[in-house]
């Protein structure tokens, strides 16, 4: 059975196919091939919840690199959009920043960024 990704803030991006791309801290070992089941959410769920599948989703390429990558202009501001954020942010710092607020990190942290695809 495959691990479970959860997708909780980004599902309906997740689902109408305009994300590819994650960031993770943490998922050092993942690497590129393996295949994991996308859930709309895996953590706190309420009693009597259950895990909703939204599919599988095999790993294209999965990196390590600091938040500070974002902060580059063309590459930061086109991995905002592949990464579907529901927040209202159009650039990749205004992404790094929320990221790392969010993590309790700083931009200068490593995270995974994690390019899949539906299987």
């Amino acid at each position: 059975m495959p691990r479970n990704m959860s997708f909780s803030m980004t599902t309906p991006q997740f689902i109408d196919g305009s994300k590819d791309v994650t960031r993770r801290f943490g998922w050092w070992n993942l690497k590129e091939g393996d295949i994991l089941n996308a859930v709309e959410k895996s953590m706190g769920l309420k009693k009597g919840e259950k895990i909703k599948s939204l599919g599988l989703i095999r790993v294209v390429s999965a990196t390590k690199e600091p938040l500070s990558n974002l902060l580059h202009d063309g590459y930061g501001d086109n991995e905002v959009r592949r990464e579907g954020y529901p927040f209202d942010c159009k650039t990749g710092k205004e992404f790094a920043e929320i990221l790392a607020q969010k993590s309790g990190k700083t931009i200068h942290d490593e995270c995974m960024r994690i390019e899949f695809e539906r299987v």
